[in-house]
């Protein structure tokens, strides 16, 4: 399988940007999906254990990743929409001059998809819905949703790529 550079332009045999967008965009509606059946099943705050170390809850997250920004007077809402907006009009641009890069490409496909998941609940509630809530005796991880999970996911990729780019060259 050959790869490009990142500062090759596409070339024909790849997959083709629309790949990456229905893969952002199977991320964005499995996301909104989850968080209609949270938001419509379970009141503010509570809590349905699955296991002794997973809970499925609602929470409402103003801020940013680990509620960063939350106390803040509400400017952070729309400072955040329109920060997922501009990476994701960058996302746009990388997808098309890269498209054949598949690790690149799935990487960043879901970052986008996960932006614009959260984007979508910015908007739409003010907030963004997080659901997923997972603990261990005295550990107890921030609660996240899917879109949240779909950036990680990115961001790991992104990472792997850009050793396995380092290691090639």
């Amino acid at each position: 399988m050959a790869t490009l550079s990142r500062s090759s332009p596409r070339s024909g045999g790849g997959p083709s940007m629309w790949l990456w967008l229905g893969i952002a965009l199977a991320v964005v509606l499995l996301d909104q999906f989850a968080k209609t059946l949270v938001v419509g099943g379970f009141v503010l705050g509570e809590r349905r254990e699955i296991t002794s170390f997973f809970e499925v809850v609602r929470w409402h997250n103003t801020g940013a990743a680990f509620s960063f920004l939350a106390g803040s007077a509400g400017w952070q809402r729309w400072f955040f929409v329109a920060l997922a907006l501009a990476a994701s009009l960058f996302i746009l641009w990388l997808l098309k001059r890269h498209a054949a890069q598949r690790l690149f490409c799935f990487a960043i496909a879901m970052v986008l998809g996960g932006a614009v998941g959260n984007v979508i609940d910015r908007i739409w509630h003010g907030y963004v819905v997080d659901f997923i809530h997972v603990h261990y005796r005295s550990f107890d991880f921030p609660a996240f949703n899917l879109a949240d999970s779909a950036i990680t996911l990115g961001a790991i990729c992104l990472i792997i790529d850009e050793l396995r780019r380092v290691r090639k060259g």
